[in-house]
């Protein structure tokens, strides 16, 4: 495979930054936007397309809720205090390209990290991202396997050209809610744009264009999003 050439820029704005507090809320640094948006599936479970929600106002700081148990969603009330949450962050720092699963295409190749996986289901269309880079000469499945990897939101899935280059969405600095209305829960924070996560005890993670941080409190990979907000 070809040596992987990431395209990711920094913020320029050095107020920009999601700070994790100790066994309570994110703390959102620089008035970054926050909406929603919403998961479109098909009668079959398969997720076709987001439909934007809610725009919040934007503030200059603001804290979202952790543990899941706020009745300010999605906001913070303080409910972790009384609940006693246990927010360790257990994910670990190592760069995403140290862990992930190679799929090679004639066209494509793919970089897959599973546990990263949020269950959002865009990766499932058309038989299903991993087939669709295997066929990727075709321009049909090339296109599909591209918007398929853009559509997910954890950025466990990113998909190469053959020089090496990510072929990655565009987004400005925000923070998505997710929500799926049809499996009838909530999802993680889609932070989008290259945004600055740091720990509790002050280190940076790896910055990404696309991570999912969790919101139910529920997740074995804090603070990112391992899929357990679907365990009902």
């Amino acid at each position: 495979m070809a040596i992987k050439k990431s395209l990711l820029k920094k913020s320029s704005d050095d107020r920009i930054k999601i700070k994790i507090s100790k066994n309570g809320p994110y703390i959102i640094y620089g008035g970054i936007p926050l909406e929603e948006s919403i998961i479109i599936r098909d009668e079959e479970g398969i997720s076709t397309q987001w439909r934007a929600g809610k725009k919040y106002p934007i503030r200059d700081k603001y804290e979202l809720c952790r543990c899941g148990q706020s009745k300010n969603q999605p906001f913070c009330d303080g409910a972790h205090l009384h609940i006693q949450f246990d927010g360790t962050e257990t994910a670990g720092n190592e760069t995403y390209l140290k862990q992930v699963k190679e799929i090679n295409g004639p066209e494509l190749e793919l970089t897959d990290k599973p546990n990263l996986c949020v269950h959002a289901g865009f990766c499932d269309r058309a038989g299903g991202i991993w087939k669709l880079i295997k066929k990727s000469r075709d321009a049909k499945s090339k296109n599909i396997a591209i918007q398929e990897a853009s559509d997910c939101p954890s950025g466990r899935l990113v998909v190469w050209d053959k020089e090496g280059n990510e072929i990655e969405p565009k987004f400005e600095p925000s923070i998505v809610l997710i929500e799926d209305p049809q499996e009838g829960v909530r999802g993680p924070l889609w932070i989008r744009g290259s945004i600055p996560i740091e720990s509790d005890d002050g280190i940076i993670y790896e910055i990404r264009n696309r991570v999912t941080l969790c919101r139910c409190g529920k997740s074995s990979n804090k603070p990112f999003c391992d899929g357990a907000h679907l365990n009902k």
